[in-house]
């Protein structure tokens, strides 16, 4: 038995037998290296000593020198008589062959050659059988070869050892001419994705399009029998979090196929034509196993559209390697079978030949996540968390979330776990998950920063005059709380409720214009001056209020002109899309429209104003209020009812409508502004 536990494990296909250790060849380069280092630096007659002239004076004094030599006038060579070596002060340096003078005992380093021959004449003068000074010229042949091969090895070695740094894990075993090779990791049938489409919450609506190429890789005859071909690419196209990447993730592990995944940083390399040859491989890889799929992530990286840095000037490496993937994905050879997946939060500044039907035939938007499906993304996140026994309620969090993407509410649920861990708690419980999104949204609670009792003040009136306003309006976002508590780099803040819609009106966008206006008209009112502390609420504000009037049509002076520009090329002139005169009736605009607004602001807290002081009062004392706190001083929102009314949808509107005979109303689309505040701005920090 002691025999069998013993025994030493076998690997498969070895008939029991350890292989044998691959020889490394860095070892021979080690090897070489330290015999030059040796054979230069080191020397190997171990008898001969170095000594000083006191000690050198000495032996010429006792007559103990029986030789010595001047080595090209460099240093000298001291031979010691045959007699002299059997003392015991010589024992140390004689010769293992015998006591012979074959080899010199001592040497000694001069100056100057000169001054050496006048010293040993002179110390010799009175002695009957002085020794004179033997000049000896000498050719160090190894020491010369060395000291001009040496180097030349050496950068040779070190060059040879960096490239293959470089190239490791390139293809082909990491040779140096492999550096051309594709860097894109294979997913086949023995290391495939274990993610599928039910790990990926939401996104319904891409994910229909983007099984049908699943599915069309699983069943190619149920499309070809009818004459339909298989999409050669499809571009995921989404702002930052969305689940592009996971996406393409769960394709890998549905499809069954094998499945290249890289980035579009990888193409690039600080070697003219490196891009181009990888994506030569990547492709020619991939032909030799189709059906298959290439995944490339960011693909921005190379497909900027080609132009656009004409002022860096000489040859473009990144245009290249474009270049040759567009001949790649269509050009004069057919890729059957082999499907381009890539994705992108930049698709504007892609260009325009690479998004052409043909290439990628189709884009598949993929945008925030509305309420139901944050809610099914909650869900998947928490399966792994400890709620049992929670009152954690999952329309809660998702109401509370607006505007977050999925790996927003992935970090909501970690950092939940780690708060809940942090307090010793056995289960992660619904004030765990509020408060990690307070953390999310707002950064860090900082109780001990330095704040004096007046700014606190400024701060409180500040932050009730956001809450009031916002209450009293009838397109303002309904409250959740507000506090004075520093967080992150804001002294206080106030947590809405946006309502999620599609489109905005005038209406809507001054209404949250004027709540935002509201806590330096509060300022101004209870303390007679404006501080700096409306910084984030100026900026909101001039933002909007540009998009109104540049780019939404909202105002009568400029009329029904917009200067948002959806292609992105106006990032890249100098010029602005409008006259100078034009430009001076936008900046007055802008200024009158925010204008309106703080005076707006001031009438509605001039005509609340016992009631918003009570309420600045109870958030000194208490630092925290929530909706409840509001509503007992305010009243309930006198437009509460109908905007639940219109959230919810109305059985009996709806029956009008449908026995009505009003012509359809073609659904209306709008495109965000660049460099605006998002209509769901869910946080007014001071």
């Amino acid at each position: 038995m002691a025999d069998e536990n013993n025994k030493k494990p076998s690997i498969p296909g070895t008939n029991g037998k350890l292989p044998k250790p691959k020889f490394n060849f860095y070892w021979i380069y080690i090897l070489l290296i330290g015999v030059f280092l040796a054979m230069t630096f080191f020397n190997f007659n171990s008898t001969t000593k170095k000594i000083e002239w006191a000690e050198f004076k000495v032996l010429i004094e006792k007559q103990y020198v029986d030789k010595i030599q001047a080595v090209n006038k460099d240093y000298a060579r001291v031979y010691i008589k045959k007699d002299s070596l059997k003392l015991d002060r010589f024992k140390d340096v004689r010769n293992s062959k015998g006591f012979g003078a074959d080899s010199p005992q001592y040497t000694y380093k001069f100056g100057s050659y000169d001054s050496f021959k006048k010293d040993v004449t002179d110390e010799q003068a009175n002695l009957k059988n002085p020794v004179y000074i033997e000049n000896v010229d000498e050719k160090n042949w190894a020491g010369d070869f060395l000291s001009l091969v040496f180097p030349i090895l050496l950068l040779i070695v070190a060059w040879f050892f960096i490239m293959r740094m470089m190239n490791k894990g390139s293809g082909g075993g990491g040779q140096i001419f492999n550096i051309g090779k594709s860097k894109a990791q294979l997913f086949d049938k023995d290391t495939m994705v274990n993610i599928n489409f039910n790990d990926v919450a939401g996104l319904q609506e891409a994910k229909v399009e983007i099984m049908e190429i699943v599915d069309f890789l699983k069943n190619p005859k149920k499309y070809t029998q009818l004459g339909g071909k298989i999409p050669k690419g499809a571009l995921l196209v989404g702002p930052p979090g969305t689940g592009k990447t996971l996406l393409a993730k769960a394709v890998a592990g549905e499809a069954k196929v094998p499945f290249f995944s890289l980035s579009g940083s990888d193409f690039v390399e600080m070697f003219v034509g490196v891009g181009a040859s990888r994506v030569r491989d990547l492709f020619k890889q991939a032909k030799e196993k189709a059906p298959c799929i290439i995944f490339i992530d960011e693909i921005d990286a190379i497909g900027r559209a080609r132009g656009r840095n004409s002022f860096t000037g000489g040859n473009d490496e990144r245009e290249n390697t474009l270049n040759q993937l567009l001949t790649e994905m269509d050009g004069f050879s057919s890729n059957n079978g082999v499907i381009i997946l890539a994705a992108t939060n930049r698709a504007d500044i892609l260009d325009r030949a690479l998004l052409r039907a043909g290439r990628f035939d189709r884009q598949i938007h993929v945008e925030l996540p509305d309420i139901e499906e944050r809610k099914a993304i909650f869900e998947v996140h928490m399966r792994g968390l400890k709620l049992e026994g929670s009152d954690t309620d999952v329309d809660f969090l998702s109401k509370q979330t607006p505007g977050f993407s999925g790996a927003d509410i992935a970090n909501v649920c970690n950092e939940a776990a780690l708060i809940a861990a942090r307090r010793n708690k056995e289960i992660i419980e619904k004030q765990d998950f509020i408060d990690a999104i307070d953390r999310i949204v707002g950064g860090l609670e900082k109780r001990n920063k330095i704040i004096t009792r007046h700014e606190k003040e400024v701060i409180a009136y500040h932050e009730s005059g956001h809450a009031a306003v916002s209450w009293l309006l009838e397109h303002g976002h309904p409250l959740v709380k507000v506090t004075i508590v520093p967080r992150g780099k804001s002294l206080g803040a106030a947590w809405y409720l946006p309502e999620e819609r599609q489109i905005t009106t005038f209406e809507q966008m001054f209404d949250e214009m004027t709540s935002a206006m509201g806590g330096r008209a509060s300022e101004e009112i209870f303390f007679g001056k404006i501080s700096t502390g409306a910084l984030s609420d100026l900026e909101k504000v001039t933002k909007q209020a540009y998009s109104m009037v540049v780019y939404f049509g909202l105002n009568e002076k400029i009329g029904n002109i917009s200067y948002y520009d959806s292609t992105g090329q106006q990032e890249y002139t100098f010029t602005k899309p409008y006259s100078e005169k034009t430009s001076e009736i936008i900046d007055q605009e802008i200024r009158k429209l925010i204008e309106s607004a703080y005076s707006r602001a001031k009438e509605v807290i001039l005509a609340n104003r016992e009631k918003l002081e009570s309420l600045a009062l109870q958030l000194l004392k208490k630092e925290v209020i929530y909706r409840e706190d509001l509503e007992a001083i305010f009243g309930p929102r006198p437009f509460e009812e109908e905007r639940l009314l219109i959230e919810n949808g109305d059985a009996k509107l709806e029956e009008k409508a449908a026995d009505s005979e009003l012509p359809a109303i073609e659904p209306v689309q709008t495109l965000p502004p660049k460099n605006t505040p998002a209509d769901n701005e869910s946080q007014n920090p001071v």
